[in-house]
């Protein structure tokens, strides 16, 4: 399929926040407990032992305490939630099918645009369901699968009960038990053998609804030597009452393949974003997480590669946009087990208004791990005196025949730089926003066009008020 050229449409804050006005088919009631697992459980029709690892989940994420160590997370009322609010009876495969509402809602944040114009396959979620979801002909001919999880969990029980929470256990974090438990939509994605998928498939994630939790579960296979690229984008409105995103996202790359997964998230300033995402690498095997954070009251969010074969590779670059009153404390993790492995960790941080960015990394190589390579580098740029931002490297290094290197820089926009540009006929804020483009464009230029364009118009509108 040949991409067509198309106006890119841009989800800003200004473009995001609105509120679709919809009559959910059901809405939970506030609170957790074991009755409401096994009822989100009841309503999906799921087999008895999804439903026992649902309730295996939840009696873990009440013995596991809030971590202390990253962002304050004091202020979630998880008793005020709605842990699943179900908008549709079915997941469609033709736009025309999907409730003219939530139609509407995704139409004006341009997916199904995207869709037509460049996109091999595209799903949406609406609260805690996928509503859409469809992909090329072309690529389900070669057997490529691509549904939501919902819908493999039925349909590819074979896949599922073979992968789903080996890479990402519900015993691994607080709030992977809490996923592990109200787990809700999310994508599905198995690329067969020595299949290469060339154009980017996505899901779009949207909130909509005061005091909701979006829980998405998603899960790629990429068999040997095939390849694919995964693009999801987030957003939600602005509430008075804050909203939980906690999903869980595993990755099982097999020898020779190559997976690339992009994020651009947009989140609302009253949404805790907290997820889980975890890969793991075979002989050979590439993985590469692409994250961009903009948005949220608070993300805390480490991308996570185990290079677990010989030759294996692994790549995490992210980029973080904190205004006021927001926290990102963003990073990546690796993990060297085998020999010749190789990883690269590029976190970029921008700060302005009093918010805070944190990098949280870890590179840890295993006794064996002989020949492991890795460069980390972490650069943080502060637009103003009240911003703040935090660097919490870890080298955990059993081996010694290996190769590290660790660099990070802290800068202000220099007084000297804002002359120069603004002496070319630039405003200050214009100046301003050439600077953080410059700083970013390491990230930027690793996305396809249409999602480089926005993000740049992102960074664009996170930038208004900069000055001052």
């Amino acid at each position: 399929m040949k991409a067509k050229k198309v106006k890119s449409k841009t989800i800003t804050d200004a473009a995001a926040n609105f509120v679709t006005k919809t009559k959910s088919l059901f809405v939970s009631r506030p609170g957790l407990s074991e009755d409401v697992v096994r009822m989100i459980s009841r309503q999906k029709k799921e087999p008895a032992w999804m439903q026992a690892r649902r309730c295996e989940a939840y009696n873990l994420f009440k013995q596991k305490p809030l971590p202390t160590w990253g962002a304050d997370l004091s202020a979630i009322d998880f008793d005020s939630i709605h842990y699943y609010v179900r908008p549709s009876d079915k997941v469609n495969r033709s736009w025309d099918e999907v409730p003219q509402e939530i139609k509407e809602t995704f139409d004006k944040l341009g997916v199904p645009q995207a869709e037509r114009a460049y996109l091999a396959g595209s799903g949406a979620q609406f609260e805690s369901e996928m509503i859409y979801h469809s992909l090329e002909k072309s690529l389900k001919k070669q057997g490529v699968i691509f549904e939501s999880t919902d819908v493999a969990l039925k349909k590819y029980s074979e896949y599922f009960k073979k992968y789903f929470g080996t890479i990402v256990p519900a015993t691994d974090n607080t709030f992977a038990a809490l996923n592990s438990a109200v787990w809700s939509g999310g994508t599905f994605l198995y690329v067969p053998k020595g299949v290469h998928v060339a154009l980017p498939l996505q899901a779009y994630f949207r909130i909509n609804s005061a005091a909701m939790g979006q829980f998405e579960r998603t899960l790629i296979i990429a068999d040997e030597g095939s390849s694919v690229h995964y693009v999801e984008g987030c957003t939600a409105p602005t509430y008075s009452s804050d909203s939980l995103h906690s999903a869980v996202v595993e990755s099982i790359v097999h020898k020779g393949a190559r997976v690339q997964y992009t994020t651009i998230q947009n989140w609302s300033n009253n949404v805790y974003n907290l997820v889980t995402k975890r890969a793991s690498v075979h002989e050979r095997g590439e993985m590469i997480w692409l994250d961009c954070n903009l948005g949220s009251k608070v993300t805390m969010k480490y991308p996570s590669i185990i290079l677990r074969g010989e030759g294996a590779k692994g790549e995490i670059q992210s980029l973080a946009f904190a205004g006021r009153g927001q926290h990102q404390d963003t990073g990546g993790k690796v993990i060297h087990t085998a020999p010749h492995t190789s990883s690269r960790i590029v976190s970029k941080s921008i700060s302005k208004g009093g918010g805070r960015t944190s990098y949280r990394g870890l590179v840890k190589v295993a006794k064996g791990a002989k020949g492991a390579q890795t460069h980390v580098a972490c650069d943080a740029l502060l637009l103003d005196s009240r911003s703040q931002s935090d660097t919490y490297p870890t080298m955990d290094i059993k081996e010694q025949d290996v190769a590290i290197a660790h660099e990070a820089s802290v800068a202000k926009i220099s007084d000297a730089e804002l002359f120069y540009l603004m002496s070319r006929g630039l405003n200050q804020e214009q100046a301003m926003s050439l600077v953080v483009n410059g700083f970013s464009e390491q990230i930027v230029r690793q996305l396809p066009m249409e999602y480089a364009l926005e993000l740049n118009r992102l960074i664009e509108h996170e930038m208004k008020g900069a000055v001052g």
